[in-house]
């Protein structure tokens, strides 16, 4: 199983991002996938779920209004698409998939809101 991150970068408040995860080594559709965020000195903190046909999502409250989740199963990829952004978004965010009762995670990509 593998999971690559990308999209994340500096960006004043306000401004977007677009987040992607690869995945592989798996059967992607099977599998309802998530992204955490952890910002420094905090817990590990989920953002964003999508089922297996992207028809059931949920989002932090936090997040709620600003960001948006997505899959495209044909390309085994789930995004994150982030609206205005805020300082406090700022993190390493994650992708993760929970494969029976192993957990994966990918390496994560950082996300900087800032003037």
């Amino acid at each position: 199983v593998q999971l690559v991150e990308s999209g994340g970068g500096l960006v004043q408040p306000g401004g977007s991002l677009r987040l992607s995860c690869a995945a592989s080594g798996f059967t992607f559709s099977s599998y309802v996938t998530s992204w955490y965020r952890q910002a420094p000195g905090k817990e590990r903190e989920l953002v964003a779920s999508i089922s297996r046909a992207g028809n059931n999502i949920n989002y932090a409250d936090s997040v709620k209004g600003r960001f948006t989740i997505s899959r495209d199963n044909a390309k085994a990829t789930v995004y994150l698409q982030m609206n205005g952004l805020k300082p406090e978004d700022t993190a390493v965010y994650y992708c993760n998939v929970r494969i029976g009762i192993a957990i994966f995670w990918g390496q994560g990509t950082q996300v900087t809101v800032s003037s």
